[in-house]
């Protein structure tokens, strides 16, 4: 039986294929993304040259023990390609992102590539965003007055009666509330349907106190899932 970690290594050994040396790489972060992090360190073991742009301290961690290059961009860096996992993707390719708390990263990065490619296991595979939690960065100043304008914009939106929840921290770090790397919140919106994901991000965004949004719009090119049969690639389409 193929298990999702398995089918989260293929999709990520699949993506693997479109590096090129010499390439400056954006690493996304997540389960799948750690199996790409793996696959890059592999290939830079048999004479693979490419430099690295860390997501998260997370996957920075894990390139640095893979042996990858890691860099710190500047004005004059240009990101050749973007490979990332999602939470939720959609027909279009718009993303739901942010499950592993690295979503502002991931965005700056993600927006800067010339390419981004998505890998999943088909599970993530899905026809409209909304089941899974949409991930909301926040400034912690006078957080419950950002989360009372969110709800507003959720209501305009058409999503009635939604969850918020400011996410918690992990267990072993002794609980409380969940930061991340920049030191923000997250508040995690139970949407169940979203009805249109580039109007409800571009409305969030309008909230001073949102720092960025879990909806990645028109970002990704291509997504890549690992199934039961093996790999399924899908191009977005063209406008």
């Amino acid at each position: 039986m193929t298990t999702s970690d398995d089918k989260k290594r293929q999709a990520a050994e699949e993506a693997a294929k479109y590096i090129q040396d010499g390439m400056t790489l954006g690493l996304g972060t997540g389960s799948t993304a750690a199996h790409l992090v793996a696959a890059v360190g592999l290939m830079v073991q048999k004479g693979l040259t490419v430099r690295c742009i860390p997501t998260s301290e997370e996957t920075r961690r894990l390139a640095e023990a893979a042996g990858v290059e890691l860099i710190d961009p500047d004005e004059s860096t240009v990101i050749d390609l973007v490979i990332d996992g999602a939470d939720e993707c959609d027909g279009d390719l718009n993303l739901i992102k942010g499950g592993g708390g690295a979503l502002l990263r991931e965005k700056i990065i993600a927006s800067s590539g010339t390419r981004m490619i998505v890998i999943a296991d088909e599970s993530k595979n899905v026809a409209q965003l909304g089941k899974f939690a949409l991930p909301v960065e926040i400034d912690r100043f006078s957080w419950p007055l950002t989360i009372q304008k969110i709800r507003r914009v959720l209501e305009a939106q058409g999503i009635k009666a939604p969850s918020l929840n400011l996410r918690p921290g992990p267990r072993e770090a002794g609980g409380g509330v969940y930061r991340t790397d920049g030191g923000n919140y997250i508040v995690d919106i139970a949407c169940v349907r979203i009805p249109d994901a580039d109007a409800l991000d571009r409305a969030l965004d309008m909230i001073p106190g949102v720092v960025e949004t879990g909806l990645f719009v028109g970002l990704a090119d291509m997504a890549i899932f690992g199934t039961d049969a093996g790999v399924t690639v899908v191009e977005a389409k063209k406008a």
